[in-house]
This record gives C-alpha cells, sequence and structure tokens, in this order.
C-alpha cells in the first residue's frame, strides 16, 4: 500500500510539448518517457501521485496545430541516487 505521507521527493516529468516557443523533437519526448518508466523499475521505486493533463490549439498560417502533453508527478520516499541534480 502506498503512503503519501512517506513522500519526501517528488519529480516533475513532462511528456509532449508543454511551450509552443520551444518544440520538444520525438527524441527528448521519448527521453522523458524512458525516465518515467526508470522512475517505476528502479530503486526507490516511486508512485504517480499527480497527473496535469494539457492542450493547446495554435493557428500557424492557415493551419491549426494542436499541442498535448502530460505531466507526471512522481513520489519517492528519498531522492534516487540515479537522477539528476538539475
Amino acid at each position: 500500500m502506498f503512503d503519501l505521507t512517506e513522500v519526501k521527493f517528488v519529480k516533475r516529468i513532462v511528456v509532449g510539448t508543454d511551450d509552443p516557443n520551444q518544440m520538444r523533437s520525438e527524441q527528448q519526448v521519448e527521453e522523458a518517457s524512458d525516465m518515467l518508466n526508470r522512475c517505476f523499475t528502479e530503486s526507490p521505486k516511486g508512485s504517480i501521485i499527480g497527473m496535469e493533463k494539457s492542450f493547446k490549439v495554435l493557428q500557424i498560417g492557415e493551419h491549426q496545430v494542436v499541442l498535448q502533453w502530460i505531466c507526471y508527478h512522481v513520489g519517492f520516499p528519498r531522492k534516487p541516487a540515479w537522477l539528476p541534480a538539475a
């Protein structure tokens, strides 16, 4: 059983493009997905404590473009040593 009182560190991971001025490449989206999977498989294992789902509709010339992304908040009992410092 997962208890929120055990959460001492939260990692925010955005999968998709959340800023139209800085479009993320397919590789960057894949890296975010890999990081999310790593959070659930390596020790200490994280748990999703929250999710934000959002989208933006942009008008670029004659075309409409839809940006969508999901932001996962993954909680850990302590900061994993394998997570980057920043």
